[in-house]
Parts: C-alpha cells; sequence; structure tokens
C-alpha cells in the first residue's frame, strides 16, 4: 500500500491521453495486435460509460508515473456507444490484456458486476483462465490494482491491494 500512496502522492503525475484501448477495436484487430508479454496481470476497467472508464484508465496510468504500465483496458458503455454494458466488449477487453498468469475486472456497479458473474460463470468461461473479479471501489481499486500489476504483483497481491482500496477511509 505504501508504493500505491507513494505514486498518488507523486507531484509529476500529469494526465497525458492514453491511446484508444484494445476493447475499442473491432474483435479482428484485437487478436491480431501484438501483446506486450509483460508477463503482468491483466487489468480490465469495466463501467457503464465508456468516457468514465477511459478517464479513469488515463488516471490511473498518470498516478503510477515512470512505471511501466500493466496491461489495462477498458469495456465502457455498448458497442454503439450507448450506457449500459457489454459482454461482447468485456470478453475482448479481457482476452487482450491476458498473459495468462490472470486478468482483474473491476466493475463500477450493478450491471457491470452481473455481466462479469454470468460471463465468468458460463461453460466454457468467456473470460480468460484466471479471470476474477475485484471488489473495490471504481476509482481507488483502478489505481491500486494497475499499480499493483505494473510491478510485478502476481493476481493474489493485485486482489490484495484491491480490498486494501476497498477498505481505505478517508477521514
Amino acid at each position: 500500500m505504501e508504493a500505491l500512496r507513494a505514486a498518488v502522492d507523486a507531484p509529476e503525475a500529469e494526465l497525458v491521453p492514453e491511446e484508444p484501448a484494445a476493447a475499442e477495436q473491432p474483435a479482428q484487430e484485437q487478436e491480431q495486435a501484438p501483446k506486450t508479454r509483460t508477463g503482468r496481470v491483466g487489468i480490465v476497467l469495466v463501467s457503464h460509460s465508456k468516457a468514465v472508464a477511459e478517464s479513469v484508465a488515463a488516471l490511473a496510468g498518470a498516478l503510477i508515473g515512470s512505471v511501466e504500465p500493466a496491461p489495462l483496458a477498458v469495456a465502457g458503455g455498448t458497442p454503439d456507444g450507448g450506457i449500459g454494458t457489454s459482454a461482447e466488449l468485456i470478453t475482448a477487453a479481457a482476452r487482450s490484456v491476458d498473459e495468462g498468469v490472470g486478468v482483474a475486472v473491476l466493475c463500477d456497479m450493478g450491471s457491470a458486476v452481473l455481466t462479469v458473474n454470468a460471463l465468468l460463470g458460463e461453460e466454457p468461461s468467456q473470460l480468460p483462465e484466471g479471470a476474477r473479479v475485484v471488489d473495490a471501489p471504481f476509482l481507488e481499486g483502478a489505481v491500486a490494482i494497475t499499480l499493483t500489476s505494473a510491478i510485478g504483483g502476481d493476481l493474489d497481491a493485485v486482489l490484495a491491494a484491491a480490498e486494501d482500496a476497498r477498505c481505505y477511509r478517508k477521514r
């Protein structure tokens, strides 16, 4: 948690626009896109809003500073740009960041959680092996899991960082 606090408190962190997330690309392009193969836990941010998911991803990326970024994708909104959740976007995002060591899927609320749990419960699962739902507040959790993955934490460490973020008191 100290590494997270140090990264969040770093004064040089600035918001920098990111490249479009992998989940925004058509499925064929995603399958052909080269993976970074950092051996890190993949991170998927699922929100009912594409703008919210992208903004949280940009903030988390900016706050980790000079650390090499974790494999991160967003699944925000519906394929037509509306508000909601999409199993198709979530699945594509999870597959795009899967490097074989687990994928942490952080949802904003309600139907996003239900959709991810449904995808995990299907036989066979539509999400990569080792995909797990993260139980944490969306913004704080995104920063915690992104940083923990970026510094090389395994899936258990990423989930523990999310737990810390969920329990962090602001007063």
